[in-house]
């Protein structure tokens, strides 16, 4: 056997082999597209989200390798010119983490930014920056070593005593509930579902702002989302059986892209299993969107066009789901199938016309990368 993997006939079949989609990609990438597309420059391989800045007139892009740069579009930009990455964040203390889900906070001038460690898992953070100056606002860690178990609501922390060699932390709750932990005689004076368990492996992922300033950040790890506070204080952790199919294999990748729908509540994707969830923010209620027309598997970032539109991006490279009752139910209505080579990670909306982000930048020594414009058919 080992003889033969070594053997002359095998190394001409792995080289055939291995040939079939390199060609494949080279043709792809040479070939004239079919749609609009931003080609830019950028230093890094990955870029997982970009979100567009009708303000500015520029894309916002998030760096794998952690960090934020922009990519400005000039007026009156010629298709075939390759625009450039300018890098505007880049934080040391976060090294060796990812920087991935965007949200940009116009009422605020600021935009929001999660962090992960993608391979391990052991920790994860949300970022408030001033979209103006690029000042860091906050940045609120949500997962990892250190994280106290009990909900958190501001990092200052009130107080502390040594009991049995322990020291144990009081962080701002509610005051009878502070007594009690103070005293030790009884846990966090909040319900199980809002507890942050600092071990516990977590994947923060996507966030969503609302009108209050409040982001949500998804967790496609442990399948939860944080609701955490304009001034940077988690207020909450939602979670629900919804969020955990029953399957183990749909569990692998959970609760991913995310938005903030005008009408007050959230929609949320699970990957695997493809299931489209509404959430209501004040009762902090979930339920299940029945969807037909098609399924939303390995839907990834998603994006409002309008109050019954939204884009969900993944494989392929795009659908559109539509509702005419407040996402209660759904349908799939078109789709569209972009450089799945490239495999698209977000959406965003820029004129009136949407553009998948791909995580998967071509070229040496200059990777070149593309914002590719959807332009959805009938499902």
């Amino acid at each position: 056997m080992v003889s033969f993997l070594c053997s002359t006939k095998s190394l001409f079949i792995f080289f055939i082999i291995s040939a079939i989609p390199v060609a494949y990609i080279i043709s792809v990438e040479r070939a004239e597209p079919s749609t609009h597309v931003y080609h830019y420059h950028s230093s890094g391989w990955l870029r997982e989200c970009a979100k567009w800045d009708d303000l500015d007139r520029r894309f916002i892009v998030s760096l794998f390798e952690g960090g934020v740069a922009l990519v400005e579009v000039p007026d009156g930009h010629s298709p075939g010119t390759i625009l450039e990455e300018i890098i505007v964040v880049k934080e040391p203390e976060l090294a060796g983490n990812a920087s991935l889900g965007i949200a940009v906070d116009r009422r605020r001038n600021r935009v929001l930014v999660v962090n992960a460690d993608v391979m391990r898992n052991r920790y994860g953070s949300l970022a408030a920056y001033d979209r103006s100056t690029w000042r860091r606002l906050f940045l609120t860690q949500l997962s990892g070593p250190g994280l106290p178990s009990i909900p958190i609501q501001k990092k200052r922390v009130l107080g502390g005593f040594r009991k049995d060699g322990v020291t144990s932390k009081a962080y701002s709750i509610p005051t009878y509930g502070l007594f009690f932990v103070l005293l030790g005689l009884g846990g966090s004076p909040y319900p199980p579902h809002m507890h942050s368990k600092g071990d516990e492996k977590s994947f923060a992922d996507d966030v969503a702002v609302d009108e209050e300033g409040n982001a949500y950040v998804t967790d496609a790890k442990a399948s939860k989302i944080w609701k955490v506070g304009v001034d940077g204080e988690i207020l909450s952790i939602i979670r629900s059986p919804l969020f955990t199919p029953k399957e183990w294999y749909k569990t692998l990748v959970g609760l991913n892209g995310i938005v903030y729908h005008p009408n007050g509540y959230l929609l949320v994707i699970h990957t695997f299993s493809g299931n489209l969830l509404k959430i209501e923010i004040e009762k902090e209620e979930v339920k299940l969107v029945k969807v037909g027309g098609g399924k939303l598997v390995f839907g990834d970032g998603l994006e409002l066009m309008s109050p019954t539109k939204l884009v969900v991006a993944g494989n392929p490279s795009g659908r559109l789901v539509e509702s005419s009752d407040e996402w209660e139910t759904a349908t799939v209505t078109a789709k569209y199938s972009g450089p799945a080579h490239r495999l698209a990670t977000a959406a965003t909306v820029k004129d009136g016309k949407v553009y998948l982000n791909h995580l998967l930048g071509m070229g040496y020594p200059r990777k070149t990368h593309a914002l590719v414009e959807a332009v959805f058919s009938a499902y």
